[in-house]
């Protein structure tokens, strides 16, 4: 008011230029124009004053409402004038809303600074892992002089999370100091990647059987390759380097000689690496003879145990088989099948009463089948025994004896040896597939039968009641071809086997399965869920003489290895050629065989859908 007050006395023309001196008729005009100016900023602050309207009344809540509501416009034309209307507080709530903003923005942009650099940081210096990218490889490793056997192996020796091949062959043939004609072989890993060369060694005769495993359990110690030479030779090798770590000394097999692969036992000197067993055979006399090796330092535990056996036919075993209790037994024979408890080869090696903890436990079923004569030797089976397998028993921790005999294929039950089931055949020579083809989640067999010439019969048993469940006749001049399986991550098993070829066709035509040229033979891969046609893989001109199967358990693929030995001209010997195949790659490449017709017929989506879905995972058939 005071402000209003003093510019209403500035107005021109009512001032009077001295101050000093007083005009009675300016200060009359002056009072009248102050009275007008306090009446005119009543009226536009409501016209109400100590709660009174200009005309004295007291308005009513409807009219004072209304009076507040207009005064509204009239402030802010007040305000135009220069006057500012806004309060001290919103100022500051607009400043803190800035300062929020800002911090907000700051932090944000301060994360996703920070989540930039540790994504670079992730994707430079941690390695991914190695990506199999070559899916089919082959590598021809020269010509193979000789030799019969062609041992193969898998095994992930340079820590990429990829199983490596492991092969040895003939190289040349050397004179010995008697005049007898030895060969020279060589002992080669290559890379499961790309198939090169990862290391070599030279061993000093052909090797039988190369096997990979860790002789310590529960460790990380570097894995080691046993190899079995087919004659003295028994040496360790690390899978890493292919330099030997120990070599068993001759000597120690007198005039024996190796007549099987070396077997790996419990720990029995207490060193913390398991130990292994050989068994030799005289060159003059039928005598078998057993020798316990340190796993460590390749030095005998013992002396030699022989045993005297009757039997006629092909060498079984040694094999190793704990039972439910923890019992162990060596199960080996000719032409049939004997076993004799590792406690009892311990204690005459040893000359001593004293067993490790391990070795202390009997199991009844099988020692009431000891002779009359309380002999060592426990028969199993004495009937023309050709092969022998151990196979996982469902629901237990123990494996049944699965037995091929000339009369067929009979299935012991490991833990009192009586038969489970016998499937009468003939022509069966060749080990049995395991794998799961029903859904009793039971291990069923694939069976390959010599069904007259240049044909052989493809059959699936079943592993529960011994029935056959799958059967079909295919074009073969080979006389054994290699069969293996691989586990699917539904429990379910791929089965694969080697035949000449047969039409391929899609599977919404109606076909009729032909015969391709002899000298090429081509894999087909049978499912479960698809009994009525095969899918041919690949195929090969020479012979198969041995196929693994390994898991890539980062990519839950399979690939399926061979070695083969290519055609042999006159004065050449054969070139021998290892091949990889990843086993998804080849599924959706493929081409289908349609064994019958079914109804309704399966469509080729709908095939290739239920292909791109497999996955492999690493399952034992054995424990």
């Amino acid at each position: 008011m005071a402000t209003v007050l003093s510019r209403a006395l500035k107005l021109p023309g009512k001032k009077s230029p001295d101050l000093g001196e007083y005009d009675p008729l300016t200060q009359a005009d002056s009072d009248e124009s102050e009275d007008d100016l306090v009446l005119n900023l009543q009226q536009k602050n409501g016209g109400v004053k100590n709660g009174k309207s200009p005309l004295g009344e007291v308005p009513e809540p409807d009219s004072d409402a209304e009076a507040v509501g207009a005064a509204k416009p009239h402030l802010s034309e007040v305000a135009t004038e220069g006057y500012p209307s806004e309060p001290l507080g919103g100022l500051e709530q607009k400043a803190t809303s800035s300062i929020v903003s800002y911090v907000r923005t700051s932090v944000f942009l301060l994360t996703l600074v920070i989540s930039m650099i540790l994504v670079l940081v992730c994707a430079f210096l941690i390695p991914c892992p190695p990506r199999d990218l070559h899916s089919t490889w082959s590598r021809h490793l020269g010509p193979q002089r000789g030799g019969d056997l062609s041992p193969l192996e898998l095994a992930d020796v340079n820590g990429d999370g990829l199983r490596d091949v492991l092969l040895s062959f003939v190289t040349s043939r050397n004179g010995s100091a008697v005049g007898v004609s030895r060969p020279a072989a060589i002992l080669v890993c290559l890379s499961g990647m790309n198939g090169s060369t990862l290391w070599l060694s030279p061993l000093p005769e052909e090797a039988r059987d190369i096997t990979c495993l860790d002789l310590i359990p529960g460790s990380v110690a570097e894995t080691i390759c046993l190899v079995t030479g087919t004659h003295k030779m028994f040496s360790a090798f690390n899978a890493t380097s292919g330099k030997a770590i120990w070599t068993l000394n001759p000597n120690y097999l007198s005039n024996g000689t190796l007549a099987a692969p070396g077997v790996v036992l419990p720990d029995l000197d207490e060193d913390g690496v398991r130990d292994l067993v050989v068994l030799a055979i005289g060159e003059l006399q039928p005598d078998l003879c057993f020798l316990l090796v340190s796993g460590r330092t390749g030095s005998p535990v013992g002396r030699p145990v022989k045993y005297n056996i009757v039997g006629v036919g092909n060498l079984i075993g040694p094999q190793v088989y704990v039972t439910t209790n923890g019992a162990v037994y060596i199960l080996f024979g000719f032409g049939n099948i004997q076993a004799v408890a590792l406690r009892d080869i311990f204690v005459q090696a040893q000359n001593r009463d004293s067993l490790p903890p391990s070795l202390q436990i009997e199991e009844p079923e099988w020692e009431k089948r000891r002779s009359i004569n309380l002999s060592e030797l426990i028969d199993i089976y004495s009937d023309g025994v050709e092969l022998l397998q151990m196979v996982k028993a469902p629901d237990s921790n123990c494996s049944n004896l699965l037995i091929t005999a000339r009369q067929g294929l009979v299935l012991l039950r490991g833990q009192n040896l009586t038969p489970s089931w016998t499937l009468s055949l003939q022509g069966l020579h060749s080990q049995p597939t395991p794998g799961y083809f029903t859904d009793d989640q039971t291990l069923d067999f694939l069976l390959q039968i010599q069904d007259g010439v240049g044909m052989k019969k493809m059959m699936v048993v079943d592993g529960d009641s011994g029935s056959v469940t799958w059967t079909y006749n295919a074009p073969c001049h080979m006389k054994e071809t290699p069969t293996t399986s691989a586990v699917t991550s539904d429990q379910k098993s791929v089965f694969l086997f080697w035949a000449e070829g047969m039409s391929a066709v899609s599977p919404s035509s109606d076909a009729i399965p032909g015969t391709g040229p002899p000298s090429l033979h081509h894999l087909y891969l049978l499912h479960p869920a698809f009994p009525s046609l095969l899918l041919d893989l690949a195929n090969a001109t020479g012979t198969v003489t041995a196929s693994e199967v390994g898991i890539n358990d980062l990519w839950k693929d399979a690939f399926y290895v061979t070695r083969t030995t290519g055609p042999s001209s006159e004065g050449h010997p054969a070139p021998l050629v290892v091949s990889k195949l990843s086993l998804r790659w080849a599924l959706m490449e493929g081409q289908v065989v349609q064994l019958e017709d079914t109804t309704p017929k399966i469509g080729r989506g709908e095939l290739r859908r239920f292909l791109s879905r497999i996955k492999f995972v690493d399952l034992p058939y054995q424990i």
